[in-house]
């Protein structure tokens, strides 16, 4: 069913599609390692929690017409993270209700490479051409340089300070490309 809801997208070395439930182990990897989510939270997800994350991402795009995708890359087929945008009606100090949330969380394995500049710079520029969104926004660990890097090449910036439950963090924000 996921299938139909979410469109594959390819680049030169990666491709993003629906996430399976085949992915349920590389998924559970990815949110169970400390070094992912060191600026995602802090905590570790069990691999109950990483199964519904999973779950969630159907209905992101049933509900909204946008979610996550599962990112392989083209020449293994390996597992290589998840990112796309999303609404999660976050409690947050800054008000981002119906604005579209690019996230994208990558495997340690590929951690450097310039997957996730490129992944993203995929869904953007789908969202572009597809959502009827005039901006998108992220939110970033203040001291995620990596991440802060990504975010500024794929065109995002006015960064403001939020809170986010006992967190500051920082909502980037990107202006629709026509």
């Amino acid at each position: 069913m996921t299938a139909a809801l979410t469109p594959v997208l390819e680049t030169p070395r990666l491709i993003l599609r629906e996430t399976r439930a085949e992915d349920f182990e590389a998924c559970a990897a990815l949110w169970g390692d400390a070094r992912v989510v060191r600026h995602i939270g802090g905590r570790v997800s069990t691999p109950s929690e990483s199964w519904g994350r999973m779950l969630r991402f159907p209905g992101l795009w049933a509900l909204l017409g946008y979610g996550y995708w599962t990112m392989t890359e083209r020449e293994t087929g390996s597992f290589a993270g998840q990112v796309g945008l999303a609404d999660f009606r976050r409690d947050l100090s800054v008000d981002i209700s119906g604005i579209p949330e690019a996230g994208w969380v990558l495997s340690p394995r590929v951690h450097g490479r310039g997957y996730a500049t490129e992944a993203m710079g995929a869904v953007l520029d789908w969202a572009d051409r597809e959502l009827d969104a005039p901006q998108t926004c992220c939110l970033i660990d203040p001291d995620n340089a990596a991440s802060l890097n990504v975010a500024r090449k794929l065109g995002y910036g006015g960064a403001q300070t939020a809170q986010l439950g006992d967190h500051a963090t920082l909502v980037l924000w990107r202006g629709r490309k026509t």
